[in-house]
């Protein structure tokens, strides 16, 4: 699926494609219904003007456990916009700016997208963590443990499993230390 670009109206604006669209970056593509951004809770303001200036039709907040926005591009397909609030975001979403898609959308890099979907734990969110993390290099899976360790350490035994797991359904499983 070709998803709406919003660089343009975001220009100087720090953001990252998170959530589903993201995911496709380290693991094989699942299906999902709009493209989940995210910026900085302090350059919300802006962003939504942004979007209301392109032509963005503002839709509603999002569920009360996630702050952010809910919009339709021009296009019709809707985007979600999750304002971040976390010492991590800047290098995340500086990071994510070299870190491309096919299409040039920048992409949270998985030790990032890992803190969120470890956040948010939906049942979606830890599947796909142990897809991603069951794909994942050595050197990728010791820089995703430094980031958690450093950010989430109380999920540290949680992310061992998961990358069990997700080494389990890719036929490369040692047990988690």
């Amino acid at each position: 699926m070709q998803w709406p670009d919003p660089g343009v109206a975001l220009k100087g604006v720090l953001w990252a494609v998170v959530g589903a669209v993201a995911t496709r970056q380290y693991m094989a593509e699942r299906q999902t219904q709009d493209l989940d951004i995210a910026v900085a809770r302090s350059d919300a303001r802006t962003v939504r003007s942004r979007l209301r200036r392109a032509g963005y039709t503002y839709l509603g907040e999002l569920k009360k456990d996630v702050v952010g926005s809910s919009w339709r591009a021009p296009s019709g397909q809707d985007v979600d916009v999750v304002e971040i609030e976390a010492e991590w975001w800047p290098q995340a979403a500086e990071e994510a700016q070299q870190n491309r898609d096919p299409a040039g959308l920048p992409i949270l890099p998985l030790p990032y997208l890992v803190l969120m979907k470890l956040e948010a734990s939906r049942a979606i969110d830890v599947a796909d963590l142990a897809r991603m993390l069951g794909q994942a290099d050595r050197p990728m899976l010791e820089r995703v443990r430094a980031v958690v360790g450093r950010d989430r350490p109380e999920d540290l035994d949680d992310l061992e499993h998961l990358i069990y797991l997700g080494k389990l359904e890719v036929g490369d499983a040692e047990p988690p230390p």
